[in-house]
């Protein structure tokens, strides 16, 4: 109808003058729009229960009740203000007393919590974010249930919301695939942190010269020597640090996240810290590892 208006010209409103392949194009249109009203009225059979989310929810259903029971059971601990909500408006995951669900833009998946198996599938690291300027790690996990109705799904948070999660959840959640989750923004800063400093140069250790055990942690060798190489002499605020390998590469790390702004993270990786043993002012691009 609308192509009948744009180009009159055509003669779009006569069928039987038409081209054959506006004529396809024609009976295909009304097909689709044929068929869309017959899927509908399938689906609205029965107060809707052959709606695809009604027959989600109902192979969670009693014998003797219906899908509604359990779309009333979701309803109400939905509107509960203790419940676990993050993600994505495409891809939002709810989770209260007794449901796991995720929200797309076209269907609902939803499991029952002691029915289901959780597995940290995957771990991917992001410098940016849509909300921050810091690095963040996203966690994948495969939500399985014991149902044979219910098919398994993937769902992915914030590795920060990670606590959050496990204190919604009844059962323990598995790493099947050993993945290191960072929980804090200290360990996701401490993970960028060891990344850049092994892009940095390297510090040969001179003749005679032994590393000593780290004396912030005393568990392993000192590996870190600071040294200005950010900018030429006399320039900028850092200092020329004449301390021997004192620190290992973890606790070098902490100690520069310690030593920040902690409501600015998005600043950590630009700013200058004191040397922990000398107080000469060192920026990331200063510390070398010692191999």
């Amino acid at each position: 109808m609308g192509m009948c208006i744009a180009a009159p010209e055509k003669y779009l409103a006569y069928v039987h003058l038409i081209s054959d392949g506006w004529r396809a194009f024609f009976t295909l249109s009304l097909a689709l729009q044929l068929f869309s009203w017959v899927l509908v009225i399938y689906w609205s059979r029965h107060k809707w229960g052959n709606h695809p989310i009604s027959q989600n929810l109902k192979a969670h259903a009693l014998p003797q009740s219906g899908w509604g029971a359990v779309a009333s059971s979701v309803n109400t601990e939905f509107r509960r203000i203790d419940k676990f909500a993050t993600g994505a408006p495409g891809a939002r995951v709810l989770i209260t007393d007794n449901w796991i669900m995720k929200v797309t833009t076209y269907y609902v998946h939803i499991a029952l919590q002691q029915d289901t198996h959780l597995t940290v599938t995957d771990s991917r690291q992001h410098q940016l974010s849509p909300d921050s300027a810091t690095p963040v790690q996203i966690l994948t996990l495969r939500v399985a249930s014991i149902n044979p109705s219910v098919k398994p799904f993937d769902i992915r948070l914030n590795s920060t919301e990670y606590a959050e999660l496990r204190e919604k959840l009844h059962a323990p959640i598995r790493n099947a695939a050993n993945v290191v989750i960072h929980q804090t923004m200290s360990d996701l800063f401490l993970e960028t942190f060891k990344s850049q400093v092994e892009m940095n140069q390297v510090y040969q250790l001179t003749s005679g010269q032994e590393l000593e055990s780290c004396i912030g942690c005393m568990q392993v060798p000192a590996n870190t020597k600071l040294l200005r190489l950010c900018q030429e002499e006399g320039e900028g605020e850092c200092q020329q640090c004449y301390c021997r390998p004192m620190w290992c590469l973890t606790c070098m790390g902490k100690w520069f996240a310690s030593r920040q702004d902690q409501q600015k993270p998005e600043t950590w990786l630009g700013n200058r810290v004191p040397c922990p043993t000398c107080r000469a002012k060192f920026c990331i691009l200063d510390v070398c590892i010692v191999p």
